[in-house]
């Protein structure tokens, strides 16, 4: 066994937020001035146009004694050099009204195209700063708040479904037919129609979830069911061995604990001891999973969870959700198929797509008892970042691919990333 390609960890590769500061704030002072820009327009009687999600996420706020508290504190608590646009000490999110309003523009929108992680998170970098103090670690922990959460993101996934989403798709600078755009998301490889309006998607999520051309991702050793293939187009993070039913995953380090991640499931049991490889997708990816082996479907699920809560140990740093992915595997809403595969070494495995932030919706395709094929689509993600974990029993790996050690490298779809015993 070649012991050096499993004991190895991967460390964080960081696409999500930009880490340059600059880019972070120009962009949040832009957004407050389209706010702003639409205040003014409206009249002295009129009340700034929330939407109802919002509406009722404000309501919930002045309702509840702690939650007023903690999304008062949160912007009081961040340092002074963490909160200031620039040279003129103004602060660019001062409270949570700021922050609701801020939200509120960004689910009015379609996602446009930049060159920074800002492309799929926008509300993440509404509230970067305030997610690194302990008041915004203790709210965005709160189930209400998550509830609050997911009823804006279904809002906001109604209009990313609809035909008036579709408005994006244009040449413009920030459209997704810009040059610049088609380049980084390498519309040539995705099934679409230049012929027609929008390349024939329906709506941003339908364009979101582009798929491949049938050739462009080729399943490695299709008939070899020791060979275990990347479920995702995705970069590594982390291998990790011997890991434990529980462990102190909020500590530095992020270690998994396999009770939490699995949702306190009757199969924990199986993997104690055993390897997780997880990987995450940028926002410009292919966001749809594969299964990495060929098997049975034996149980399906998705787990409701928290959207905005990161590792208390990351501090304020702008790519923290970046850096809290090993932590926000136990907390983040999450789906999980465990699949009986085939190969009777490998047997039972776990595939966990983890949708966090923004909308990312994780929807699976597949159900129990289903045969499926190593390669065939078992579910995918809406509009979001994203991660994902493979789950291994004990003894299982034989070594991993050397791509699936590789910091800041793409893992294709369908490749080879493991090898079973």
């Amino acid at each position: 066994m070649k012991k050096n390609l499993i004991q190895k960890t991967v460390t964080h590769a960081s696409s999500w937020l930009p880490a340059n500061k600059t880019v972070l704030n120009n962009w949040l002072k832009n957004l407050v001035k389209e706010v702003e820009k639409k205040e003014e327009k409206l009249l002295k009687s009129e009340s700034f146009p929330e939407k109802k999600s919002i509406k009722a996420f404000r309501e919930l706020i002045e309702s509840e004694p702690m939650l007023y508290m903690y999304f008062s504190e949160m912007f009081d608590q961040i340092p002074e050099k963490y909160k200031h646009e620039d040279e003129t000490q103004n602060a660019i999110v001062k409270d949570y009204d700021m922050m609701l309003k801020l939200i509120n523009e960004v689910i009015s929108t379609a996602p446009g195209y930049n060159k920074t992680g800002l492309v799929g998170f926008p509300i993440n970098a509404i509230l970067d700063w305030a997610m690194g103090t302990p008041a915004g670690f203790s709210a965005f922990v709160n189930d209400k708040v998550n509830n609050a959460f997911r009823v804006i993101f279904k809002e906001w996934c109604e209009f990313l479904d609809s035909e008036a989403s579709l408005y994006i798709l244009n040449d413009k600078i920030n459209g997704w037919k810009s040059k610049a755009a088609r380049k980084a998301i390498k519309i040539d490889d995705f099934i679409h129609d230049e012929n027609k309006d929008n390349w024939g998607f329906k709506s941003w999520n339908d364009f979101f979830i582009r798929q491949f051309k049938p050739y462009k991702r080729p399943v490695a050793e299709p008939d070899n069911n020791k060979v275990i293939v990347s479920a995702c187009e995705s970069q590594p993070v982390r291998i990790s061995t011997n890991v434990q039913k529980l462990d102190k995953f909020w500590i530095k380090g992020q270690k998994y604990s396999l009770e939490f991640m699995l949702n306190n499931s009757k199969y924990v049991d199986d993997f104690v001891g055993g390897t997780v490889y997880q990987a995450f997708l940028s926002a410009l990816a292919y966001h749809r999973w594969h299964s990495p082996v060929s098997g049975t479907i034996v149980h399906t699920e998705v787990i409701e969870g928290t959207y905005y809560s990161e590792s208390p140990n990351v501090g304020f740093d702008p790519t923290a959700p970046d850096l809290s992915q090993a932590y926000i595997s136990q907390v983040s809403t999450r789906a999980l198929i465990f699949i009986k595969c085939d190969d009777p070494v490998i047997g039972l495995m776990c595939v966990m797509p983890i949708g966090m932030a923004e909308v990312s919706t994780c929807i699976i395709t597949v159900k129990e008892g289903q045969k499926v094929q190593k390669g065939e689509q078992i579910g995918y993600f809406q509009f979001g970042g994203s991660s994902h974990c493979l789950f291994f029993r004990k003894g299982v790996i034989s070594e991993f691919a050397l791509q699936a050690i590789q910091k800041d490298k793409i893992v294709k779809l369908g490749s080879k990333i493991a090898i079973a015993n």
